[in-house]
């Protein structure tokens, strides 16, 4: 299950790679599409992950990951809600802190799932 949504995760994290770089080399914020497909994937990577983390033993990395993902959720949402339905710019520093703390549950997560843990 964690390999699963290591999978599903960084599917999500090319979609939000794509979304940046839009976002900074073009000054507007990515398309609406876009944005909630990444959403719902991350939303499809956390809830397996959850799952995972509340049925069988996993490593304490796998659950520092979901604590992390989880604080990029929210900035995600702040972005979408605050931001982006009021059709303002992302800031900038909220883009690099969502994904400085995705990229680093990533990371955690990459290594509970295949073995480094």
């Amino acid at each position: 299950m964690l390999q699963t949504a290591t999978i599903l995760l960084a599917i999500t994290a090319l979609g939000g790679l794509l979304m940046a770089a839009i976002r900074f080399t073009t000054k507007h914020n990515p398309p609406a599409w876009l944005a909630m497909l990444h959403g719902l994937l991350a939303a499809s990577g956390l809830t397996l992950l959850l799952y995972a983390i509340c049925t069988q033993p996993v490593p304490a990395m796998a659950t520092l990951a979901l604590a992390l993902f989880l604080l990029a959720a929210a900035g995600g949402a702040v972005m979408s809600l605050a931001y982006k339905w009021r059709q303002r710019l992302l800031p900038a520093w909220l883009v690099v802190a969502h994904a400085i703390a995705a990229v680093t549950a990533f990371v955690l997560l990459l290594m509970a799932a295949f073995g480094q843990a």
